[in-house]
Parts: structure tokens; C-alpha cells; sequence
């Protein structure tokens, strides 16, 4: 958000552009009370660069081998079973929210300060379950030291093709998909914008940059300034409802 809100305060020249993600542009402005930015007056949206899908996993000593079991379990002990996260309004966190919702289930938030530490006590089992990024879990994963459950995104990832989506698993309200896209300030010329565009879409659509960002865990997008406004819009309105279902707060 700091990064955000100094390109939303730069000159709208085309030189001062960030990469951001879906906390700072669609999740901030229903956490943060006093957000010094506001994305569709102070942000110009450039391009949606990449998607990478949240996953769900669990310590292998809790007694579920797929969503279903998972949710029996928390059914039959409410209150005993935490999920973690990499901080309050985070996207692990209201992914956790969102599952808590759907499935009718009574499960209890433990924000850490970061990711690396969550994953630590989720391995050593201090927690049970967690949403994160891809790429945060998959190592583990692969190691044995924890359980992949269900993907958030709608199709199932190349880097783990045997772990059912979350719709597929029978929540297909349950969708949690991290983002990152890149804004320039608002007031920029459309030329420049256009500019822009153009550039961040043609090294997107090159196949090594695609490998690369495939390779851990993302895919890569590069859409139109107008379409990832839309999809900046919906987003906002989508966090927005779990962030006030849950009274998530930044603290």
C-alpha cells in the first residue's frame, strides 16, 4: 500500500508505474478506514500481469485427505481447528473466511507476520490448515510435510494436476486467486497508457517470461487497461462483501 499510494501521488508523466497486488487495489479501501488513495480516482490501470491461484493445504496429521473430510472434521470440533494466515485482511486469511462461510464451519484465525512463519508452525502443526500462494506451499507439499486439499482458482494447476479445485471439490463459491497488475498514476495521458500497455503485454506474451512465471506457480495475463479495470472493480466488490461478513480489521 505504501508503494501504491506513492505512484498515486506521483506526476501523471508515463516514468512512475507500480506492480501491485489484489490486497493493495481491491482488498485495502473496504479494510483500511483512512486509505490515503483511492484506486478509481487516484490509479490508472494499466494491465492484469499475473494470476497465481491460493492453496489449500493442511498438516498431514489432520485427519482429512480432501475438502469434504476436512469440513466433517471442523463440523464435528467446532472452535478446535485454526487456520493461518500471513496477516489480518490478507488474502490467505479472507480465502480462510470464505471457506468458513460456505461450509458452515467454525474455524479460528491465526494472522502470523508474514507467510514464512505461518507455514512454519502449519508445518510443525501449532495450526492446521491454510490458504497461501502457490509457490509458498508447493515445496512442502512436494516434501510430504503437508497435504494439498483444493486449488481456489477455476482450473487446476500443471504444478500439482492431482489437487482438485475448490468447485470441483464442491464449493464453487470458494474461489481465491491472488493477482498482480500495474497502475500508473491517475490522469495519465492515454497515449501513454497505451504505451504502456503495449510494452508490459508484449514481454508477457514473450514464452520465456511465460515459462518463468508458470514454472512458480502464476500465469501470466497482460489484458487491457479497461478490461482489468473491470476486473479490479469486481474483485473489490467481491473482498469487500467477506472482508465485512468476517469484521476483518488491519491492525
Amino acid at each position: 500500500m505504501v508503494g501504491t499510494d506513492l505512484v498515486a501521488k506521483a506526476p501523471p508523466d508515463g516514468h512512475t508505474v507500480a506492480v501491485t497486488s489484489a490486497g493493495a487495489l481491491a482488498i485495502a479501501e473496504s479494510l483500511v478506514p483512512n486509505l490515503p488513495y483511492r484506486v478509481g480516482r487516484d490509479l490508472a490501470p494499466v494491465t492484469l500481469v499475473a494470476t497465481v491461484p491460493e492453496l489449500l493445504a493442511v498438516n498431514p496429521r489432520l485427519p482429512a485427505t480432501n475438502l469434504a473430510e476436512l469440513i466433517t472434521h471442523a463440523r464435528a470440533n467446532p472452535g478446535r481447528v485454526n487456520f493461518a494466515s500471513s496477516g489480518n485482511g490478507s488474502m490467505p486469511h479472507l480465502a480462510g473466511e470464505g471457506l468458513r462461510f460456505a461450509a458452515a464451519i467454525e474455524i479460528v484465525h491465526v494472522p502470523y507476520r508474514g507467510a514464512a512463519p505461518a507455514v512454519t508452525d502449519l508445518v510443525a502443526g501449532q495450526v492446521q490448515m491454510m490458504f497461501a500462494d502457490l509457490p509458498v506451499l508447493l515445496p512442502q507439499v512436494r516434501a510430504g510435510a503437508l497435504r494439498a486439499i483444493a486449488i481456489g482458482s477455476r482450473e487446476r494447476s500443471p504444478l500439482l494436476p492431482e489437487v482438485p479445485t475448490t468447485a470441483e471439490a464442491g464449493l464453487p463459491t470458494v474461489e481465491a486467486v491472488n493477482w498482480y497488475g500495474m497502475v500508473a498514476p491517475g490522469g495519465t495521458p492515454a497515449p501513454m497508457l497505451a504505451a504502456l500497455h503495449a510494452a508490459a503485454a508484449t514481454s508477457l506474451a514473450d514464452p520465456e517470461v511465460e515459462r518463468t512465471l508458470r514454472e512458480q506457480g502464476a500465469a501470466a495475463v497482460g489484458s487491457a487497461p479497461e478490461a482489468f479495470a473491470t476486473y479490479i472493480r469486481a474483485e473489490a466488490a467481491r473482498w469487500g462483501e467477506v472482508v465485512r461478513r468476517s469484521g476483518a480489521t488491519l491492525d
